[in-house]
């Protein structure tokens, strides 16, 4: 009788060695810390304040206290965080990975990116490694280090989702909005944590989470480490984020508008209209230009264009490629 191959069309087993996210959390935790902002001042009723995130928005009288997360990124003690953890504080702490315990003074606070930076007096302190947010990929692994509902050193995993996803959490008329978005599981206490590739190299701020409990429902999102690394030197230097900006008004290219501009493109960024005097106008820009690519690099979205433009200083030229009616030309801007 003939032979049957019963293994015929099935795969070998994959000599692979299983996968695992140790070296990648043992690396990034001791550079991960537990915050607690307290506001001591007699309290009224403050709705809006970012305080509400933890507490709500009823009246309250005496200490409130807030917790969140916060990451090391230098061994003299700077620590990157939320605003929102520590925006109304007039008392931080930090504890660190082995309980050592620091009380923290703001640097400085940026509300439209949501960062702040702390600074601890202590030397020789487990500093994170920056990784290439540019270069993160969607179904890349990514884990979120954190204290979520007080619970320290918690580390979750999850894959990138989405890359510039604007949420429209941050309500500041300047704000920026381009997230990384994951679903590795991030709770109330995340916030100002830590999102690492699998070498554990620091490739967000966990920031928030799309909710209508309160708690995770399968998506976080997190400020791109490069933004977040030109805010915070311009916070450690002057004390402030120096924004630089085109001075335009904007919103995605799709198909049906492409077709109102008679255009056979289907993704960039559409100028709606100028602000007087601004970068974009007096390098020539007009409304109905279509921004298709800042410095070589392509540009999809209006949360893209923004990430850019954003770790751009100020005074520093870019060019802009631009669709107009169909013709395609560079304008080099200088950023004011």
């Amino acid at each position: 009788a003939k032979e049957v191959n019963s293994n015929f069309n099935v795969s070998p087993k994959s000599t692979l060695a299983p996968f695992d996210f140790q070296v990648a959390a043992q690396k990034t935790m001791p550079a991960v810390v537990h915050i607690s902002a307290t506001d001591t001042r007699p309290q009224a009723n403050k709705n809006n304040d970012p305080f509400s995130l933890f507490f709500g928005g009823d009246m309250f009288q005496g200490p409130r206290e807030g917790k969140g997360s916060g990451v090391i990124i230098s061994q003299d003690g700077y620590i990157v965080t939320n605003n929102h953890v520590v925006a109304d504080a007039d008392k931080v702490s930090v504890t660190m990975y082995n309980n050592q315990k620091y009380s923290a003074q703001v640097i400085g606070k940026d509300k439209n990116s949501d960062l702040a930076v702390l600074k601890i007096d202590a030397s020789n302190l487990p500093s994170i490694q920056y990784g290439d947010s540019d270069e993160a990929m969607v179904g890349e692994w990514v884990l979120a280090v954190g204290n979520p509902f007080d619970l320290t050193s918690t580390v979750t995993a999850g894959i990138i989702s989405a890359k510039a996803r604007d949420i429209n959490i941050n309500k500041n008329a300047l704000a920026i909005e381009a997230f990384i978005q994951t679903d590795a599981a991030v709770n109330p206490g995340n916030s100002g944590g830590a999102l690492v590739d699998i070498d554990g190299n620091l490739i967000g701020i966990n920031t928030a989470i799309a909710t209508r409990t309160g708690s995770f429902e399968g998506y976080s999102f997190a400020i791109p480490v490069n933004m977040m690394d030109k805010i915070v030197n311009d916070i450690i230097e002057f004390g402030s984020y120096q924004r630089g900006f085109l001075g335009i008004n904007i919103s995605d290219l799709d198909d049906e508008y492409a077709n109102e501009l008679g255009l056979s493109i289907s993704q960039g960024v559409v100028v709606r209209d100028l602000v007087d005097g601004g970068a974009a106008q007096f390098a020539g820009v007009i409304p109905r230009d279509v921004i298709t690519k800042v410095d070589g690099k392509s540009v999809k979205s209006a949360p893209e264009l923004q990430e850019i433009v954003g770790r751009v200083k100020v005074g520093q030229t870019i060019n802009l490629t631009i669709n107009r009616k169909g013709k395609i030309q560079t304008i080099p801007g200088v950023l004011k």
